[in-house]
């Protein structure tokens, strides 16, 4: 089979069982889950980084920042929100 094809496969299939996960959380479980998503992809944005710290082409350049920034807008958003839904349990003075 074509590598291109189980590439496209695999995303697909993640997609259908990501959205099935989630949509089984309760929202107790959202805040902590949150949390580990954002250490999570603190490790994707370092990987980010190393690709593009060896990308040669230019094309491979603007790929790997486009990823680098949405990786860095995702992970500063995702602790963001974390933040603002623990500030909601705070008890008020």
């Amino acid at each position: 089979m074509d590598p291109l094809i189980n590439s496209l496969t695999i995303f697909a299939l993640a997609i259908f069982v990501g959205f099935e996960v989630i949509s089984k959380v309760p929202p107790v479980l959202h805040t902590p889950l949150m949390s580990g998503t954002n250490a999570i992809h603190g490790i994707v944005l370092l990987g980010g980084m190393l690709v593009l710290a060896s990308a040669e082409d230019l094309p491979a350049i603007v790929l790997g920042f486009v990823a680098v920034v949405f990786g860095a807008i995702n992970v500063v958003g995702g602790f963001a929100v974390t933040d603002r839904m623990l500030r909601m349990f705070r008890r008020k003075r």
